[in-house]
């Protein structure tokens, strides 16, 4: 079984290939686009359930264009969740050709848990960080200075915010895939990650700046899950650490007793002859 692939293919039949697989990522793309774009208001209707649950029942539009490109949006935000597991597909297909087999072995469970990843941090950012951020951003209601002061959130306006989320929390637990890919690529060891944590606990809150909302409850939210899976990463680089260890050892005490059980007996006295060393 060959380890590489012996073909040494010319650039053009590369670029050939890379388009062949964005013309069907293009496809798929624009066919759950417009697949979504018909559920589009069962989608936003999901998308504003923390809201109604924050006790926000009401949001508004003052464009008269944009209540329809809300739709839009929404129908290719959703396309993009949902393909993201075959556009990642594609894009392994036309890089696993130019791997080894060793590194095709040690890249795949990355590839395959980087959607479940992914999924778990929007999870994380719909059902727990967008309800704690809506009732503390709507809290500011009420009357002041004898002026009631009401929040009417635009629709425009909430998706963007609800998009940040969600994509910001997505992208933000890949973290612990991306440091185990730099480990295993030698560029990053476990010890220096041990000895950074000071700057990744800087790293996380500029992240989360920019990520989530200005505010600071956004900002936290996402700020200690993020710090959390840097620490996670470490763990799970400490453990593949200790379980290749462990594989070493065995393969090296196995091939200690096969080489052990291998070896002859003992010549008998006399060089081998029956009667001993005198002459018959």
């Amino acid at each position: 079984m060959k380890d590489i692939d012996d073909t040494k293919a010319p650039l053009l039949e590369h670029l050939i290939e890379l388009r062949r697989r964005l013309l069907w990522s293009l496809a798929v793309l624009v066919a759950l686009f417009f697949s979504c774009l018909y559920f589009a208001k069962t989608i936003f209707a999901f998308l504003v359930q923390p809201l109604l649950a924050a006790g926000q029942g009401k949001v508004i539009y003052t464009d008269i264009f944009e209540a329809f490109f809300v739709e839009v949006k929404v129908a290719l935000f959703a396309a993009l969740m949902i393909g993201f597991p075959f556009f990642a597909t594609q894009m392994w297909k036309f890089v696993a050709p130019g791997l080894y087999a060793k590194e095709k072995k040690a890249l795949l469970p990355f590839l395959l848990l980087t959607p479940v990843f992914f999924l778990s941090g929007a999870a994380f950012a719909y059902y727990v960080a967008m309800p704690w951020a809506l009732h503390f951003l709507l809290s500011f209601e009420g009357e002041v200075g004898g002026v009631q002061q009401e929040a009417l959130p635009g629709v425009g306006n909430y998706l963007n915010f609800c998009t940040r989320f969600l994509f910001g929390f997505g992208v933000a637990f890949l973290l612990p895939i991306l440091l185990m890919i730099l480990e295993r690529a030698g560029l990053v060891t476990r010890d220096q990650l041990v000895k950074s944590r000071r700057y990744a606990i800087v790293a996380s809150a500029a992240v989360s700046a920019v990520l989530t909302p200005p505010d600071a409850v956004s900002m936290l939210l996402l700020m200690i899950p993020l710090y959390a899976l840097y620490e996670l990463a470490i763990l799970a680089i400490r453990i593949t650490h200790w379980r290749r260890s462990r594989k070493e050892a065995a393969a090296a005490a196995t091939a200690d007793s096969d080489a052990g059980n291998n070896e002859g007996p003992e010549a008998p006295p006399g060089g081998g002859r029956v009667g001993g060393s005198e002459p018959i």
